[in-house]
């Protein structure tokens, strides 16, 4: 930097001496001008000269100091490389030192991490851990790829940790502790513990889950009646108390909750399913209306019976005594014509409907086989889509193949047996008819040979 400032500066003395001699007016200025300059620009190229035999002096000096550091690193690093081989020595002679010093206790370390490292595993996702949370941390390091033999201290909390386990498994033991809610929020409630095998709330059935280290509820609970078992037991303090225990510890749980549901299991049967149940309440309602029309008709037709010198027009009967009040007079001929009329034109009132049951429940098996053979249609399209392979998208077609000839059969069976009872009150109603008709039509004529 000093050297380019000291340039820079007789670049400056230089142009100044130029711009002199461009001043002078005569020759012998210009002589004695340059004569000058002449004797300046020696001086400065005698400074320079100076100037950098100074700095070699210098650059040499640091030159020298440099080579003598860098043979002390190199030195140094010859020290070291030789006490790294040393250490190595040792450390090999440390080694075998140390397992002749240990001898079968070696054997016995590795036998402690495996047993670590088993019961890490099952303590870790054990429910018992929602009662005690923690456990798991110091087995997590016992089981660890770590050096050196356990002390006693770590092996007696190995061992308590397992006794622990043991203790537990057995017994039903209260605690309060917070449960994560479906919606995402979070309650502190009383849950109870039952061995090793499900924990209950207020909800019914709980799992826990080992990852986030929280007491979670069943996403769908199981049938009503082991819930509501698991809910009473959890509501009791002492006594002998039914519950579904699951020894598993949830997988049994977990298959109860993925079955399909009575309404899964009949939404799988799609557009015949809900047709055939259509047909099934339509022929219902048309059999309880049947059913109490012909409880009133034959209801007033027995309180006619008692009174049969004054038929009413409220009923079939006493409007076939009113067709005879009017014709006594005829011969037996034309009153047994006439009230052969009387009973025709009832029976389409009261036999109206029978038979629309007996077609509906003739129809709803068939619908299930029509639902049947789309179900089976729709396998074999996938099957030759997909294959075999994954048997999970063929379960929907055969869901419907199956559940559609169940819900015809269901809806056949009850219509049929109310078409049977409906009928069965519409021909007693038709033969008191005809035994009261054929009474009548006996005592005309036994009056008309009197």
């Amino acid at each position: 930097m000093k050297v380019l400032f000291k340039s820079v500066l007789l670049t400056a003395a230089l142009a100044v001496s130029a711009v002199h001699a461009q001043n002078a007016t005569t020759l012998d200025q210009l002589l004695d001008q340059v004569k000058k300059n002449r004797v300046s620009e020696a001086r400065i190229n005698q400074k320079r000269e100076a100037e950098f035999n100074s700095a070699r002096a210098d650059k040499q000096a640091l030159l020298k100091k440099a080579q003598a550091e860098l043979k002390a690193e190199q030195a140094r690093g010859d020290r070291l490389a030789k006490q790294f081989a040393d250490n190595e020595i040792t450390l090999a002679n440390k080694e075998v030192e140390l397992k002749n010093a240990t001898g079968t206790l070696g054997e016995m370390f590795g036998v402690v991490r495996q047993a670590s490292a088993e019961a890490y595993g099952r303590i870790s996702t054990s429910i018992v851990s929602a009662e005690y949370p923690g456990r798991s941390d110091f087995l997590e390091g016992m089981a660890s790829e770590t050096k050196g033999l356990p002390s006693l201290g770590e092996l007696e909390e190995l061992w308590f940790a397992m006794q622990t386990e043991m203790t537990e498994s057995g017994k039903v033991s209260r605690f309060n502790t917070e449960v994560v809610s479906l919606d995402g929020g979070s309650k502190t409630e009383s849950v109870v513990r039952v061995g090793t095998f499900n924990l209950v709330g207020e909800q019914g059935y709980l799992v826990y889950d080992a990852e986030s280290k929280q007491v979670l509820p069943l996403g769908r609970q199981p049938d009503a009646y082991m819930t509501d078992t698991a809910v009473d037991f959890a509501e009791e303090t002492s006594g002998v108390q039914p519950f579904y225990a699951d020894p598993s510890q949830g997988g049994i749980l977990g298959l109860l909750i993925a079955k399909a549901t009575m309404m899964e299991r009949y939404h799988a049967g799609g557009l015949p399913g809900y047709v055939i149940t259509g047909l099934f309440f339509l022929g219902l309602l048309i059999a309880l209306y049947k059913i109490i029309t012909l409880t009133l008709i034959g209801g007033k037709m027995r309180a006619q019976l008692k009174n049969i010198d004054n038929p009413s027009s409220g009923n079939p009967l006493g409007r076939i005594l009113t067709v005879y009040k009017e014709n006594k007079n005829a011969d037996v001929e034309n009153l047994e014509l006439k009230l052969d009329e009387a009973i025709l034109r009832e029976l389409p009132s009261i036999d109206s409907g029978i038979n629309i049951i007996k077609i509906l429940a003739a129809i709803a098996p068939l619908l299930g086989l029509l639902g049947t053979v789309i179900g089976m249609i729709a396998t074999f399209q996938q099957i030759t889509l997909f294959g075999t392979g994954d048997p999970k998208l063929m379960a929907g077609s055969i869901s419907m193949a199956l559940v559609t000839t169940a819900e015809g059969i269901i809806a056949a069976l009850p219509l049929l047996l109310l078409h049977s009872m409906v009928a069965g009150r519409a021909k007693s109603i038709v033969h008191i008819l005809d035994e009261q008709t054929a009474g009548i039509i006996a005592a005309h004529a036994e009056a008309e040979k009197a």
